[in-house]
C-alpha cells in the first residue's frame, strides 16, 4: 500500500482525553490534542460525605473524545497539508484502571438511564476510588482460606482500587444499582465496545491487562474467579459470574471496527479496525519502549512501574507486587505492574492545602534544589493515599518526621519528593530480589516533563540513571502503536507491536545520573525510611524507631558542615 498512513491513539486519562496521530511509516507523531472532562472537579466526581469516593460519568468520555479527535485531525491538517482523515488505518485505546462501570443487558451504562443519572454509584468507579477498602480485606480473607492461588498473582493481597472490591461495595451500599446492572465492565472494555457497535453485553470483549491485573482473571482457572468463591463473599455477586466470559484478549487482537455512526461523529472513515485496549500505564510502557530489563515509570498523579519478562521465567507472582499477568503490557511476555498511589497528588495536596499561597510548585522546586540531601532533617512516608506497593494497604496514611520550629515549606516539599523516591526504591529492591534485574529506568508522564529535581533525587535514591521517553504523550503513543498493529503491515500498520516500538519509541538525550556523595546520604536516609515503612506498615512490629529522629539530626548537621 503506497502513500502515508496513520494510526490514532486515544488516551483516556484521569482528567482528560488525548488523541494522538502517528505516522506509521516514519514513527513520528504528526499531531495531538486534548479535551478535559466537564464534570466534577477536574473531571472527577466527588462525594462530600465520603472523601474516598472518586467517580466519572461515561458520557464525559465520549464527548471529550469527540472534541479531542476533531482537534487532532485539524492539527494534523495544519502540520501536513496532504494529510487526510481517510489515511487513518487503525485505532488504539487506553483508559485508567481499574475503572469499572455497571451496564444493562444491551451494554448501555446505567448512568445513561434517567433513574440513575444523578446516582454516583451508577457512574464509573474511577481507579482512585478507595471506598471499597473493607471489601478488599474481605476478599483477601476468603481467598487466603479457600483460594490462596487467587492472591499469588497479586503478591499476596487484593486492593481497594480493583474490580471485585468495587462491585462488592456497590452491592452493599447501592443494592438498587447493583441489581439493575446486567454486568460490569472496565472503561477500557466499554469504550471500544461503544465505538464498534456492541449491542449485547455478553458480546463485549474483555482485555487481559485489566482482567488479569485487577479482576483475578487467569487462564489456569478458566477466567474470572469461580462461582463458589464469589458466593462465599456474596451470593448475588456470584450470580454475576455467569454473565462474564471465560476469555480475555491481548492487544494483538481486535475489538472490532468503527461504526458508521461513530465515523461520522469523529470525522473518520467507517470500518477502521480498533485494537483490544489496555490500561493507560501499560500503553505508557509501550510508548516508552518497554522490553526485558527496562523499568518504565509512569509518573503522574500516581506512579505505575512496569516491567516485562519472558514467559519462560515461569513467574507466578512477587510478594507485594500487585500483578504478574501473562500477555499483558507486551503480548507474548509476562507483564509486571507495581506502583505508588500518590505522587503528583501528594505534591498537589501540599501546594494547594498546606503551603503559603505565594509558593507554587515552581518556586518550591527552586528553593528545594538549593538544599543538600539530609539538610532538612526531615523524612516522610508517601502514604497519603494508601500504599499500593509493596504493602498494598489503602488504610495507611502519610507521615512527616523531624520537624522543628525552623522547618520551612521548601524543606517539606523536598522531603515529599524524597519520600516518593524511597517508595520507588522499595519496589525496585523487591523486583530485583525476585530475579527481575532493573538494567535501566525510563520515565514518562507529566511530572517527568516538569521537574528535574524529582528525577535527580530518584537517580540518587535508586542509584540508577534516569532516562526520559522522548514522547510527552507516551500513553497515547502506546495506544497509537496498538492502532498500527490493528491495521497490520499490509494495510500500512505493523505486524508486531515491537515493530511499532522500533519506529516510534525514542529517548531524550538528557539523562539524570546519581552523584556519589548524594547517593551515600540517601542510602542512610533510606534506612530510616525503611524502618518507618516496616514498622508502621506492619512488616516488623518490633522494629526499633528510637534512633530515627537522632539519625535525621545527625545527617542534618553533616549537611550543614559540608555546606561551609
Amino acid at each position: 500500500m503506497t502513500g502515508a498512513k496513520y494510526s490514532l491513539g486515544l488516551d483516556f486519562g484521569t482528567n482528560s482525553v488525548r488523541a494522538l496521530i502517528l505516522d506509521t511509516r516514519t514513527g513520528q507523531e504528526l499531531a495531538d490534542a486534548a479535551a478535559n472532562y466537564p464534570s466534577g472537579k477536574a473531571g472527577v466526581v466527588l462525594d462530600r460525605k465520603n472523601d474516598l469516593v472518586a467517580r466519572q460519568h461515561p458520557r464525559d468520555w465520549l464527548n471529550s473524545m469527540t472534541k479531542a479527535v476533531k482537534a487532532a485531525l485539524r492539527a494534523a491538517k495544519r502540520n501536513r497539508k496532504k494529510f487526510s482523515a481517510d489515511q487513518i488505518v487503525g485505532i488504539g485505546i487506553d483508559t485508567t484502571g481499574s475503572s469499572p462501570l455497571p451496564l444493562d443487558q444491551f451494554g448501555i451504562p446505567l448512568a445513561f438511564h434517567k433513574e440513575f443519572r444523578r446516582d454516583l454509584n451508577a457512574y464509573a468507579w474511577l481507579w482512585k476510588d478507595h471506598s471499597s477498602y473493607e471489601e478488599a480485606e474481605q476478599i483477601i480473607a476468603v481467598a487466603k482460606e479457600h483460594k490462596p492461588q487467587y492472591l499469588e498473582m497479586y503478591g499476596g493481597r487484593y486492593y481497594s482500587e480493583w474490580f471485585w472490591a468495587k462491585i462488592l461495595h456497590c452491592r452493599k451500599v447501592a443494592p438498587r444499582v447493583f441489581r439493575a446492572a446486567y454486568t460490569w465492565a472496565e472503561a477500557s472494555d466499554w469504550i471500544p465496545a461503544a465505538l464498534t457497535g456492541v449491542t449485547k453485553a455478553e458480546d463485549l470483549k474483555r482485555n487481559i491487562c485489566a482482567a488479569g491485573h485487577k479482576a483475578i482473571f487467569n487462564r489456569d482457572w478458566d477466567g474470572y474467579p469461580e462461582f463458589e468463591f464469589l458466593a462465599r463473599l456474596d451470593l448475588e455477586l456470584a450470580e454475576l459470574r455467569d454473565r462474564l466470559p471465560n476469555l480475555a484478549y491481548n492487544s494483538n487482537d481486535l475489538a472490532g471496527t468503527l461504526t458508521d455512526q461513530w465515523a461520522k461523529t469523529l470525522g473518520l472513515e467507517p470500518g477502521v479496525p480498533i485494537a483490544i485496549s489496555g490500561m493507560d500505564a501499560h500503553c505508557g510502557a509501550l510508548g516508552s519502549g518497554i522490553k526485558p530489563g527496562r523499568l518504565v515509570k509512569i509518573i503522574g498523579t500516581s506512579t505505575c512501574d512496569m516491567m516485562v519478562a519472558p514467559k519462560s521465567a515461569n513467574l507466578k507472582g512477587i510478594p507485594g507486587i500487585p500483578g504478574v499477568v501473562e500477555d499483558s503490557i507486551l503480548p507474548g511476555s509476562l507483564g509486571i505492574e507495581a506502583g505508588q498511589s500518590a505522587v503528583g497528588d501528594l505534591f498537589n495536596w501540599f501546594v494547594a492545602a498546606i503551603a503559603p499561597a505565594k509558593l507554587g510548585h515552581e518556586e518550591l522546586t527552586r528553593q528545594a534544589k538549593l538544599l543538600k540531601p539530609g539538610a532538612s532533617g526531615l523524612i516522610a512516608l508517601d502514604w497519603n493515599n494508601g500504599n499500593r506497593s509493596v504493602l498494598m494497604d489503602a488504610r495507611l496514611s502519610g507521615l512527616l518526621l523531624g520537624q522543628s520550629l525552623r522547618t520551612n515549606p521548601a524543606e517539606i516539599y523536598r522531603s515529599l519528593i524524597e519520600a516518593t523516591a524511597f517508595g520507588a526504591r522499595v519496589i525496585v529492591e523487591r523486583l530485583e530480589s525476585y530475579g527481575r534485574k532493573v538494567e535501566e529506568v525510563v520515565c514518562c508522564g507529566g511530572i517527568t516533563e516538569k521537574n528535574d529535581l524529582l528525577l535527580q533525587v530518584y537517580a540518587e535514591v535508586l542509584g540508577k540513571p534516569m532516562k526520559i521517553a522522548a514522547s510527552s504523550q507516551a500513553c497515547a503513543l502506546g495506544a497509537a502503536i496498538l492502532g498500527g498493529k490493528a491495521a497490520g503491515q499490509k494495510n500500512g500498520g505493523f505486524d508486531r507491536v515491537e515493530e511499532g516500538q522500533a519506529k516510534a519509541c525514542r529517548l531524550k538525550d538528557k539523562v539524570f545520573r546519581p552523584r556519589a556523595d548524594a547517593r551515600a546520604v540517601y542510602d542512610q536516609l533510606f534506612q530510616v525510611y525503611l524502618a518507618l515503612h516496616n514498622s508502621l506498615g506492619g512488616v516488623e512490629k518490633s522494629a526499633d524507631l528510637g534512633g530515627a529522629m537522632k539519625k535525621l539530626l545527625e545527617l542534618k548537621k553533616a549537611a550543614a558542615g559540608s555546606a561551609r
